[in-house]
């Protein structure tokens, strides 16, 4: 199956990066390839793509950019967020070459496992139907909210860079960003629904999902944990963790620093 060969050479070019930063893997290397696969999924099946495939496509490419765009500027403009980086400089150089090649290889093969329903649709000649309607609405839900909380995120840090966010979209929830990431990724999920075939697609597609959405509370976890550290001792903050949820709106899971489970 070359096609998904050249996905897969896609997300490991883009995510070498990582070997600079292992956790550009899936940070910058992440959002540009999930980019690079939209564009090559666009490539290769150009004849006989159908208009609402190709705006998943091109929900890929934007998903992507503005992901690796955002962070690269964070990086770039924050020294709030330099600070955080700097001992992740430090563990990336004393990492060996062999952790990183497989860190390499498990996050571009986690990439075309996320966007496999868009990729086993074309590879199986499927059209537009009404889940791939659904599944493009709800992945440009995903993005709006994903794009809106990072934005609002932004701007409270310019007026305060060491207080933590409790504003807007950060009301509803503690990680909205990681909110508007799993429904993306939902919408990906069931644009699959009637043109995954037979079990092996089935699983490579679900499976893809139940990843994206561990990683996304492992990072929550990562975060309040770096937040606990930070901003612990403020009442306002302990006020704020026992108040607003951590990643699902309506859902009384306030913490989830105790489930060890969720690499740190």
């Amino acid at each position: 199956m070359h096609e998904y060969l050249l996905v897969l050479l896609a997300g490991l070019v883009f995510s070498a990066c990582g070997f600079y930063m292992y956790i550009y893997f899936f940070s910058l290397g992440y959002g540009f390839s999930i980019a690079a696969i939209g564009v090559m999924l666009l490539i290769l099946f150009r004849q006989g793509m159908t208009a609402g495939v190709a705006v998943q496509c091109l929900l890929l490419i934007a998903y992507g950019i503005r992901l690796g765009g955002y962070l690269l500027l964070r990086e770039v403009r924050s020294p709030a967020y330099k600070k955080v980086l700097n001992p992740e400089l430090d563990r990336s150089r004393q990492m060996g070459i062999v952790p990183k090649v497989a860190l390499w290889i498990s996050c571009a093969l986690l990439y075309t496992m996320q966007t496999s329903p868009v990729f086993f649709r074309l590879l199986n000649g499927d059209g537009t139907g009404a889940t791939v309607i659904a599944g493009a609405v709800i992945m440009a839900a995903g993005l709006l909210l994903e794009g809106a909380a990072d934005l609002q995120k932004s701007a409270a840090k310019k007026r305060d860079p060491y207080r933590f966010v409790d504003t807007g979209l950060y009301r509803l929830v503690r990680c909205p960003n990681y909110l508007g990431e799993m429904i993306f990724w939902l919408g990906v999920l069931i644009s699959g629904v009637g043109s995954l075939h037979g079990a092996l697609q089935w699983v490579v597609a679900a499976v893809g999902f139940i990843l994206i959405v561990f990683v996304m509370f492992s990072g929550a976890r990562r975060l309040e944990i770096r937040q606990n550290r930070n901003y612990g001792e403020d009442p306002e903050y302990q006020k704020y963790v026992k108040t607003v949820p951590i990643l699902l709106p309506f859902v009384p899971l306030y913490s989830v620093e105790k489930y060890k489970f969720l690499m740190a």
